[in-house]
């Protein structure tokens, strides 16, 4: 492709290069440079790309697109290398967003639920080829592919787009992460329709305050045509003010919105209740319990319906929905009269929601197994230890993912956390062993939830990653005990 095809819808301040000049490919990673690349020095938080140019030319980068003009060879200078990625991206791989129903979901917790539920929707109501951009995996239709991240970078994202167009994808769901908001990995991409599920505590070591947090994630509704929004929610009423499209609002909590919630009854395998919107109104059933999935359903009939789909439409996909592995997701325990669950919930709200659902139907204890991430909002720490001792019956304090910090220290901030309620608790750090404890000690009618790591199959120690499935780890216990 020619460079100057390429760089159409850039905002360039300096060009020294010939704009005919013929690019063979695009590159962010200097190590990956090919001869005739087009190189994009991208300033990062762990290292700068500037620093690799040599590197890149070197390799025989045909041309740099920097933000800092390099001491030799052919550059473009630009103000922001990664908007300027997102758009190379577009234009390398010809726009496939523009040729497909794009819809984004942003918010703390109840994405990955949510894009599953829509997705399920869209395929069972309207035929649709869905792809699906998340936490757990990525979808092109039925086909998995494996992710690293919430929201792959720009160019990679505009890669996966470009499959999933060629595959026949019609529609594509994306959770669509603050970071990727912020850093522009999401930049140039129209959303016929966004949501917000909720907002709380997390990534404070990124965004440091709430109020920046939330207003990353308000960045979504300016990249849509229209938009749904959780009213219950502490954030709702100023991500309605700050929306820059027509929004859609929900609610189960009897607050006056576009979309409401009645009659819900929680039971312990489901949740069903009334939905009415303008007149119009549905009976829905959810095979996932809590009343976090009364919001999660409430978020899909939101998008749902902007997409011109009725409530009966939504309520006949929902009936035979199934739930998302690793979020409440119960584990087979050989018949014995317990119960394991597994969650992702990571965050002191997601925390709360599973130890209220499990709460809601279990006749024995309330076991919580968890711990916190390393290299990550430790302010949360003790937070979640509190929110643990104050729900659970029994609290076992463990390691989740600790990376590069030690693992007893972040323990030892979660305990303090704990303490605080006096709710009866035991420390231990090998999440091995801890799930192995939890189930040898549990009773009758107990509900054991292993938090944190929910659909991961790995434990992240340094920067190694090592294999640990909280649901193997279960069955492999209870076959060795017969």
């Amino acid at each position: 492709m020619k460079l100057r095809e390429l760089l159409l819808g850039l905002d360039i301040m300096e060009l020294h290069a010939d704009d005919a000049l013929e690019i063979t490919g695009i590159c962010h990673d200097s190590r990956k440079t090919q001869p005739g690349d087009l190189f994009v020095a991208i300033s990062g938080f762990a290292a700068d790309g500037h620093r690799f140019i040599p590197m890149a030319q070197e390799k025989g980068a045909a041309v740099v697109l920097c933000e800092h003009a390099p001491e030799t060879g052919d550059y473009i200078l630009v103000k922001n290398s990664r908007l300027a990625l997102a758009r190379l991206g577009a234009n390398w791989f010809g726009h496939p967003a523009d040729k497909m129903t794009m819809i984004g979901i942003t918010g703390t917790n109840g994405k990955t639920t949510s894009t599953y539920l829509l997705k399920h929707i869209l395929e069972k109501e309207c035929g649709a080829k869905v792809g699906l951009v998340g936490t757990i995996q990525n979808m092109i239709g039925e086909e998995v592919l494996e992710t690293e991240r919430t929201t792959p970078e720009s160019f990679e994202l505009q890669e996966l787009f470009k499959k999933m167009y060629d595959a026949g994808c019609t529609h594509v769901i994306m959770e669509v992460s603050s970071h990727a908001l912020v850093l522009d990995r999401v930049a140039g991409i129209r959303f016929k329709t966004g949501l917000f599920t909720n907002l709380s505590q997390d990534h404070l070591d990124f965004h440091k305050t709430m109020e920046e947090y939330r207003q990353a994630k308000a960045l979504l509704f300016g990249m849509c045509d229209c938009g749904a929004v959780n009213f219950d929610d502490a954030a709702a009423d100023a991500m309605v003010a700050d929306a820059k499209c027509p929004v859609l609002t929900y609610s189960a909590d009897g607050r006056a919105a576009d979309l409401m919630a009645s009659h819900i009854v929680l039971e312990p395998g489901c949740v069903s209740f009334d939905a009415s919107c303008k007149g119009e109104k549905a009976a829905m059933r959810l095979q996932i319990p809590g009343k976090f999935s009364v919001y999660n359903a409430l978020g899909v009939c939101a998008v749902a319906l902007l997409l011109g789909l009725s409530l009966e439409q939504i309520a006949d996909a929902l009936a035979d929905a199934s739930g998302v592995r690793g979020r409440a997701e119960v584990v087979p325990t050989f018949g014995r009269d317990y119960t394991v669950i597994v969650d992702y919930s990571h965050t002191p709200d997601s925390l709360e929601n599973i130890l209220r659902t499990v709460r809601e139907s279990c006749k024995g204890r309330v076991v919580a197994v968890f711990g916190c991430g390393g290299d990550r909002d430790p302010i949360k720490r003790p937070i979640m230890g509190r929110v643990g001792g104050e729900l659970a019956d029994f609290v076992i304090v463990t390691s989740d993912n600790p990376r590069t910090e030690d693992p007893m220290k972040i323990v030892a901030q979660v305990e303090s956390g704990v303490e605080q309620t006096g709710t009866p608790y035991v420390v231990i750090e090998d999440r091995r062993k801890a799930i192995a404890y939890s189930l040898d000690h549990a009773g009758p009618g107990d509900v054991i939830v292993l938090a944190g790591k929910g659909h991961e199959t790995y434990q992240e120690i340094g920067h190694e990653k090592f294999h640990l499935d909280d649901r193997e780890e279960v069955i492999k216990h209870l076959q060795k005990k017969g």
